[in-house]
């Protein structure tokens, strides 16, 4: 690897050119801001757009109205407050990537402990044909869903800008023993998201962006160092976000979680960490037991078959392999069929 530059991160930073977005409704301080709407209007355009803005763009977008039914977010709002609750009196939930431990309230695996509480709200939730088509744009098909709920609370400190996993959760050492193949590939890997399931202004303090960072190539090794710190803290933006709002970013885009400097507000946030296919996810998730508890609502009308489609998609690995090839070998294929496909087929969808 390179010896670190903070000139190579400078000369990253442009300005975007609303020109090269013509979905987007605006573009605020280097952010593309997108109404849900208007790109499930077109879908193919769509997807092609949020691509080129996630990799040569200014690396994040906010889609206004991911969610429109507030009740829908208000009621997973209440799970998550109750699986706070029930995990800070276990002893639980302390753990944080970024931030000093037990600062703000974290919910590991809010996705499957979600599915398990309330299977029709969460399924109201994740059968969301925009979401499904971020995805898509960045990742493709057979995505892997996994969620964590950050609480950031009144006096809450801000995070250190940071990259995200895979190689952002490593130390400095560990990161330099990768080549710089894996460094490109990275990013390419995950998706990162953020539900607001409150209304954010500024002195709640949103996520914190450096617009552009994504595209430094040195930009894992040295996000600590004293200088990217610096320029970050100057050259970052925060944008307010209306409940039901999401947020997406590179996972190489330097960011971090801004200070609560609110009184009376309790930043909830469902933070979506998508995978590809062909990566690890972060987190394990039980997607066998989550298929059966929504089970009824596959089984009956409680969605139209689109609707059953998209939350198989969300759910269950779309993906064949790792598999045991003496138990289900490839007939008719070069691969055998996938849990999602299993599951669509026994659903007749």
């Amino acid at each position: 690897m390179s010896d670190f530059d903070i000139q190579a991160l400078k000369q990253q930073l442009a300005s975007t050119d609303s020109s090269q977005y013509p979905m987007a409704n605006q573009v605020e301080q280097g952010v593309l801001l997108y109404d849900a709407d208007t790109l499930a209007g077109d879908p193919e355009t769509a997807k092609a757009e949020l691509y080129s803005a996630l990799l040569s763009g200014p690396g994040i977008f906010v889609v206004r109205n991911l969610i429109q039914d507030h009740e829908i977010i208000d009621r997973a709002s209440e799970i998550f407050e109750q699986i706070i609750e029930r995990e800070k009196s276990a002893g639980g939930g302390q753990g944080d990537h970024f931030a000093k431990p037990g600062a703000n309230d974290r919910i590991w695996n809010s996705f499957e402990k979600h599915c398990l509480a309330d299977p029709e709200n969460f399924a109201a939730y994740y059968s969301n044909d925009v979401l499904a088509l971020i995805c898509h744009a960045w990742l493709g098909p057979a995505f892997q869903m996994t969620a964590q709920v950050n609480r950031v609370n009144p006096g809450g400190n801000a995070q250190r800008a940071h990259r995200d996993y895979h190689l952002g959760f490593m130390t400095q050492e560990q990161m330099g023993a990768y080549p710089p193949s894996v460094h490109q590939i990275s990013p390419m890997l995950t998706l990162q998201g953020a539900i607001a399931h409150v209304d954010m202004p500024i002195e709640a303090g949103p996520t914190m962006y450096l617009p552009h960072s994504q595209k430094w190539h040195d930009g894992y090794l040295y996000a600590s160092e004293l200088e990217v710190q610096t320029l970050f803290a100057e050259k970052m933006v925060q944008l307010p976000l209306n409940k039901g709002d999401g947020a997406f970013f590179n996972p190489a885009l330097l960011h971090g979680a801004g200070e609560n400097r609110s009184n009376n507000i309790y930043r909830l946030g469902n933070l979506l960490q998508v995978s590809s296919a062909m990566g690890r996810p972060m987190e394990q998730v039980d997607r066998a037991g989550m298929l059966a508890s929504l089970a009824p609502i596959l089984s009956n009308d409680a969605l139209d078959a689109a609707g059953r489609r998209l939350l198989i998609e969300m759910v269950a690995d779309g993906y064949p392999f790792p598999a045991d090839l003496d138990v289900s070998p490839p007939v008719g294929g070069l691969a055998p069929p996938s849990q999602a496909q299993k599951t669509k087929d026994h659903y007749g969808l």
